[in-house]
């Protein structure tokens, strides 16, 4: 934001008003940007600042200073936002009707107000029943209408307490979100253990709050807690540890105490055992816990796997090879049948490759044959656009990893595990790059010792998301026969787009020239963020679905290097949303995003009970303002999503690079631009690459795309699995090793 003079020099000023209209709100910040008509002003007045939640026909109170923006003009910048519930009629029907309560839209609104008045909460809170004398409210309506209301209440009496101690209405959002009705107990037992439990909320606003309740700056639970939390924050990084040095600078910086003060914590921290302390590659490290023993725990699971008999009899891979070949049509290249003789005879293996080599035939000759010998199979997958496209490819079911484990929504665990382990003499698991520490811990305990475990990815892509590089490891250890397969396939080697994705790998730059009539490779320059955006926007909404006849909703995805800035997926979603389905009705408005009939959405974190996870695609069928509900179908299946809970889906027009992972789409339009240049990294743009099955265009600068291009680095991730898998440093035999 930019402003005539700094927050320092301006006079607070207390504002308070009627809240007209929400025009933006995110559930993960509280930000929000509200019209508020307030007292002493003609005019309706812009209020930006956070709140937990907040909703039309509410009273609003704000305490902060006037700011002249230079692209929204004057605006009310508030430091602290209170609202409370309206009084007047005209507020109370708005409040109700906004969707804040669940059960109520603008007609049950009106007809409350219109037979209990102004004292329509009163009724709520004192004599529910009486919400039955309202034509269409029955008992399942007015349960609804009681609960949601209580939860209102909750939430503002926990705003006080967080107000009341220096926690400011954002921070209060997400302490809110991640305690719910326990944040004031969490709060006063330990607020250290804020900076632990939620992601972003920095050590500072632990700290402000610890002073505040008399915690000294030097007491050993604050250095405690900081090591444990610049762990965590390196968790977030990928990491599983850190080296000792690193994370005793970090937490130096961080808490501003001596040197000796911080080793005392770290001791008292791995006495406890909160934090191990090791070493890898002779460099000492201190892990936390959980991901030291997830590490070492799937090291020993793979041993333990790799080392008996095979779950299949011999088979005689001179007969078998012939007899998939017959069955098939295709001819095995001379690779690929030394890989099914391999496989044949091992019961861990990893499968590695890029696009065009031959991954999927290989794989699926290696399931047929085993499937003829009666083997039980089962395949998986970390997202269910992965699994989908695994079944597709295999003819056999698949299933998301968190499916085949039966997650248990109860205890956030599995019921699948070493006491209930799966039912199958063959694992096959697909995508394998995306799977991080944590989740394959999960997965390798519930595979029975007799079984054979199939580990299929691309080695090349992005790492997980969670920390860990798991399949970097397994295939860096030696520990495990690998096949890499690097040899691209005649017919595939006509692909532009997988031609363009070995060269991005090879540290090579694509032919960003002029390509041949019906290429399916181009590289538009834009020079300019707002030239890019223009491109990106004519490509999506004319001159893609003119030239290749693709729907430009459902058959082209927009993926961005990253989130953030004028060419970021969220820019950007704003813009193509605008363009291509504007004009739809009705909109709701929730959470910082609007969603409207026809609009293309993305679920952004598992949901185990409505059975969508995190970057699920699908489309909003219905936007129902009467129920507060909205309708989003997921490949054939129409899923309801009450207005309170849109923060689980984001309009997807353009989506990040990272969140595309273990997704193809016909047609991929990708803005490449030095703005990106911190996440501009081989291994992202080849990722990116990779998703595009009918056509990819890149769109920016030639000299982004050199910068991915060169830029191998992708951070080193501080890990112990490939030690752990090495064991006592022995390696199976050269032999194991197949290149193509």
């Amino acid at each position: 934001m930019h402003s005539t003079a700094s927050p320092a020099d301006r006079p607070t000023e207390v504002l308070s008003g009627l809240v007209e209209r929400v025009t933006f709100h995110s559930v993960e910040s509280g930000f929000c940007v509200l019209r508020v008509k307030a007292r002493g002003h003609r005019d309706f007045v812009t209020v930006v600042g956070h709140a937990a939640m907040v909703s039309a026909g509410e009273w609003a109170t704000a305490s902060g200073e006037w700011t002249n923006d230079s692209m929204h003009g004057l605006q009310f910048r508030a430091r602290f936002l209170k609202t409370s519930e309206p009084t007047s009629e005209e507020g109370i029907e708005r409040y109700l009707g906004s969707g804040m309560i669940r059960g109520i839209g603008p007609v049950y609104a009106r007809r409350l107000v219109q037979l209990f008045g102004t004292e329509v909460f009163d009724i709520i809170e004192a004599a529910p029943q009486r919400l039955r004398e309202v034509g269409g409210i029955g008992p399942k309506r007015m349960a609804r209408i009681i609960s949601a209301w209580a939860d209102q209440k909750v939430i503002r009496e926990i705003m006080v307490f967080m107000h009341s101690h220096g926690v400011g209405t954002a921070r209060a959002v997400r302490i809110f979100k991640a305690y719910g009705t326990d944040a004031v107990q969490v709060m006063s037992e330990n607020p250290y253990r804020l900076a632990r439990d939620i992601r972003g909320i920095g050590f500072r606003t632990a700290d402000v709050i610890a002073a505040k309740l008399g915690i000294a700056r030097d007491a050993l639970i604050r250095v405690r807690a900081g090591i444990s939390f610049a762990l965590t924050e390196a968790m977030g990084q990928g990491h599983c540890g850190l080296p000792v040095q690193e994370l005793s600078v970090l937490a130096e910086k961080l808490l501003e105490v001596p040197r000796e003060l911080i080793t005392s914590a770290i001791d008292l921290e791995v006495s406890e055992s909160n934090v191990i302390a090791t070493s890898v590659a002779e460099t000492p490290c201190l892990f936390l816990a959980g991901l030291f023993h997830a590490e070492r725990s799937i090291a020993e699971r793979v041993r333990t796997l790799a080392s008996g008999p095979l779950p299949w009899p011999s088979i005689d891979a001179d007969k078998a090879l012939p007899w998939i070949e017959e069955r098939t049509g295709l001819s095995l290249a001379s690779s690929q049948a030394e890989a099914v003789r391999l496989a044949l005879r091992s019961k861990v293996l990893v499968i590695t490759g890029g696009p065009g080599v031959g991954k999927t035939t290989l794989v699926n000759s290696i399931l047929r044959i085993l499937g003829a010998k009666g083997v039980k199979l089962l395949l998986c997958a970390p997202t269910g656009r992965a699994a989908k496209r695994m079944s597709e490819a295999t003819g056999l079911e698949a299933r998301t990893i968190h499916r085949l484990l039966e997650f248990d929504p109860k205890t956030g665990g599995f019921k699948r595990g070493e006491e209930s382990p799966l039912d199958c003499d063959l694992l096959v698991v697909d995508e394998s790059s995306m799977i991080d520490v944590p989740l394959m811990q999960s997965l390798l305990k519930a595979v029975p010792d007799g079984a054979g475990l199939l580990v299929v990815g691309d080695i090349d892509q992005l790492p997980s998301v969670g920390p860990g590089q798991v399949l970097a490891d397994l295939i860096g250890s030696g520990a495990v026969p690998v096949v890499r397969l690097t040899e691209v396939f005649r017919q595939a080697a006509q692909s532009c787009i997988i031609a363009s994705a070995h060269r991005i790998n090879q540290g090579e730059m694509p032919d960003l020239g002029r390509p041949e009539p019906g290429s399916d490779f181009y590289f538009v320059p834009a020079e300019e963020p707002e030239a890019a955006v223009e491109r990106v926007l004519a490509l999506v909404t004319s001159r893609i679905p003119r030239s290749f006849g693709l729907d430009p909703v459902r058959d082209i995805q927009v993926l961005c290097p990253m989130n953030r800035g004028g060419v970021g997926a969220r820019a950007l979603n704003v813009a193509l949303q605008a363009a291509l389905n504007g004009r739809a009705e009705p909109r709701v408005e929730r959470f910082g995003s609007v969603f409207a009939p026809g609009d293309k959405v993305m679920q952004v974190e598992n949901d185990h009970e409505r059975e969508v996870y995190n970057g699920d695609l699908g489309l909003v069928e219905r936007v129902d303002t009467e129920e507060g509900e909205l309708v989003v179908r997921f490949d054939g299946r129409s899923v309801t999503y009450p207005f309170g809970e849109l923060d689980a889906l984001q309009p997807a027009y353009a989506v990040t690079i990272h969140k595309s992972q273990g997704s193809e789409y016909p047609a991929v339009v990708i803005p490449v631009l030095t703005q990106h240049y911190t996440m501009l990294q081989r291994n992202l743009l080849y990722t990116g690459v990779t998703r595009g099955k009918r056509l990819v265009v890149l769109v920016g600068q030639r000299k982004a795309v050199g910068m991915a291009v060169r830029n191998a680095s992708g951070r080193q991730r501080w890990s112990k699995l490939r030690e752990w898998l090495q064991g006592d440093g022995t390696r199976p035999d050269v032999e194991m090793q197949v290149r193509g």
